[in-house]
């Protein structure tokens, strides 16, 4: 039986729970034990398809933190890259799309590729995709670079299933 999760790497690290580990240190150690359908790893290699990046709209998160490196990228100030491509959403910005749902950073391949926000750099490893086996399944029919590549770990997944938890 598989369990969900919602833990990261360095929380499956140290030693089994005792006198000196708080309430929820212990759960996270304990749950680092469970068994889960990717203890192999799963294989992933982004094939800059589009597949995530166009068709039905969504919401792409850009964190406070991403903004400069974005701007710096596109050779652009932080007010002009707010102004042509993100709109407020949430504590900063979320990435516009054309009127078709598209990024508009999408054009034949992601054109910010090296700086694209934590959410597109931790594809498929959200936490919603990895948290069921059936979740699993249901993206991999929509990702062609979900089986190909290379090998992430179940340390690996659960450390980016954590950062994604709150996007």
């Amino acid at each position: 039986m598989y369990h969900s999760i919602g833990l990261g790497q360095d929380d499956c690290e140290g030693d089994r729970p005792g006198p000196s580990l708080n309430h929820a240190e212990a759960i996270s150690i304990l749950f680092c034990e469970q068994s889960y359908f990717f203890d192999d790893g799963l294989l992933f290699a982004c094939r800059r398809c589009g597949a995530c990046c166009t068709g039905a709209p969504g919401t792409v998160y850009v964190g406070p933190d991403e903004l400069d490196p974005l701007a710096g990228f596109l050779n652009l100030s932080v007010a002009d890259l707010i102004g042509r491509y993100l709109y407020p959403y949430q504590t900063s910005y979320s990435v516009r799309e054309d009127d078709q749902g598209n990024c508009l950073f999408f054009d034949n391949g992601c054109t910010i590729y090296p700086v694209r926000p934590l959410q597109c750099s931790t594809f498929p490893f959200w936490f919603d995709n990895v948290r069921s086996q059936s979740h699993w399944l249901h993206i991999q029919a929509q990702c062609p670079g979900i089986g190909h590549g290379r090998r992430y770990s179940k340390e690996e997944i659960m450390a980016i299933a954590q950062r994604t938890m709150m996007i």
